[in-house]
This record gives structure tokens, C-alpha cells and sequence, in this order.
């Protein structure tokens, strides 16, 4: 309940004040949360130290609260959806390789989108959706029902779908391919506890293997999509070039590994990871 009232009060801030004013709020709070959270700052700077050059790691504590930052921009922003327009796309939000998304459904067998927890990974969804893209996001339901709730209703406003990742969700992702949508899922994170084991960013980890599967058992394509922040506070959505056809699983499963471990190296404070990631 506490955690409900918390987001609740966040998204009357986030809507209720103007954009950059909701994000001098959040800045303000994100310091407040480095500093009395240590459980959540060693595990940023855990993974950070993973990531980082040898030479940056003198400043891994300015790049760690630069991910606290960003998460509560992602926040303001996630709470604003409301107010996401189609005039938005190419003014605050750009989509680089949207041909990449057509060729993909060209094939007719629907879309697999590999994402990861990159700045805004939610925008991504909303905006395809908004531009006419029928969308579905797998999202792990979160534990409090009524924030569950919440935050399905935000992604939903939009037209984007989504479904948990228990439960009725195969059927649902089933459907949604055999329509010729998109289907979202981050590979960055396995929930499944049937993952595999990959070397990731200098260390191993267990990667989804759901991506790769379905594709095999779909013929769905495979597209990565990554969302970037860039210094004014924009985005943009980055679709690569279908997947070659007739990989194995273990062949699309290292093709996705390593595009996500490629964007989190370019962009390693977006990366918004709370928990010791290798440790898991």
C-alpha cells in the first residue's frame, strides 16, 4: 500500500507540474534515494563496475547517480504518457530503423522486439502503438496488485497491450504473432529460471532463451529494440534489421546477447538496473 501511494503521489506531481519543473522533483528525490537506499546504490555501482572502462572507475559514484537521475526522469516521463502525442514523434521522440520494423512484418508471422531496461524502455512500446503498430509488452506483474494495476493502465493508455509474463501470457503472445503484431521482450533479464548461461559483459549470466524460442517455434522475426536519451532529454528508438532466417536457438540467443551487451556498454548510466545484477 505504501508503494502504491508513493507512485500515486508521484504521477499527480509528474502531471500536475510542468515537465522540467516534475524533473527538478525528481533530480532532487533521486539524490535524497542514493543516498539513504545503500542497498540499491551498491548494487548500481556493483553493476557499473562490470561495465565500465578501467579509467572511468575513478568516477563510478558520479556515474551512479547518474542512473538514480535517469530513472526518475523515466518515472516523470512514464506517469506523463497521458500527454504522448503523435506530433511528439520526431520532436521528442525519434524512431531510427522504423523500415526495419516493415520488413520485419512483411514476413506476415508477427515481430519479436528484444529490448532491455534502457533509459525509457516503456516509450518504446507506447510510441510504435501511437503510430498505428499493433504492440503487446510482456511485463513481470509487479508484486502490489493495485501498483500492478497502475502501471498497466499507463502503458495501456495508449493503445499498446499488455500481458504478464505468467501465466496466460503464452497464449496471448501466441495470438498476438499468428495476427502479424509485435511482441516485446527484454532480454536482459531472465525470469523464466530456464535461461542461458552467457558470457555478459565480462561475466556470466543467465540470458532468456523465450526470444529465441519463439522465433524457432513461430517463424516470427527477430528485431532488437533499444530506447536512448540523449542530452536535451530526447529519445530515440533504435530498430535493427531483422534477424537472418533459419538461425538455431543458440545463434539468435548470442545475436540478441550481444546487441544488448553493445547498447549497455554505449550508454552504461542508462542501464537502470536496482539489483546486483551478476549476483542474482
Amino acid at each position: 500500500m505504501i508503494a502504491y501511494v508513493f507512485y500515486r503521489i508521484g504521477y499527480l506531481l509528474a502531471t500536475l507540474l510542468p515537465l522540467r519543473a516534475a524533473y527538478g522533483v525528481a533530480i532532487a528525490l533521486s539524490y535524497v534515494k542514493y543516498y539513504i537506499s545503500p542497498r540499491d546504490r551498491k548494487a548500481v555501482i556493483g553493476n557499473l563496475s562490470k561495465i565500465l572502462p578501467p579509467q572511468e572507475l575513478d568516477r563510478i559514484h558520479s556515474y551512479a547517480k547518474q542512473v538514480f537521475i535517469l530513472f526518475g526522469k523515466y518515472l516523470i516521463e512514464f506517469f506523463r504518457f497521458k500527454y504522448l502525442k503523435i506530433e511528439d514523434i520526431g520532436k521528442t521522440v525519434f524512431v531510427s530503423g522504423r523500415e526495419n520494423v516493415d520488413q520485419a512484418l512483411k514476413r506476415g508471422k508477427g515481430v519479436i522486439v528484444v529490448a532491455a531496461h534502457l533509459d525509457n524502455w516503456e516509450l518504446g512500446g507506447v510510441s510504435m502503438a501511437l503510430l498505428g503498430y499493433p504492440f503487446v509488452a510482456v511485463a513481470l506483474p509487479h508484486r502490489h496488485p493495485l501498483v500492478n494495476a497502475f502501471f498497466n493502465r499507463q502503458r495501456e493508455r495508449i493503445g499498446a497491450e499488455v500481458v504478464p509474463s505468467l501465466g496466460v501470457a503464452v497464449r496471448r503472445i501466441y495470438k498476438a504473432l499468428r495476427d502479424n503484431h509485435m511482441v516485446a521482450l527484454v532480454g536482459d533479464r531472465d525470469f523464466s529460471g530456464n535461461g542461458k548461461l552467457m558470457d555478459f559483459l565480462g561475466a556470466k549470466k543467465m540470458i532468456p532463451r523465450g526470444p529465441a524460442a519463439l522465433a524457432i517455434k513461430t517463424g516470427a522475426a527477430i528485431i532488437t529494440g533499444f530506447v536512448v536519451r540523449d542530452e536535451q532529454d530526447r529519445h530515440t528508438i533504435v530498430f535493427s534489421p531483422p534477424f537472418p532466417e533459419g538461425l538455431t536457438e543458440d545463434e539468435y540467443i548470442e545475436t540478441y546477447t550481444r546487441a544488448i551487451e553493445e547498447q549497455i556498454r554505449k550508454n552504461p548510466t542508462q542501464w537502470l538496473m536496482f539489483r546486483e545484477f551478476w549476483r542474482e
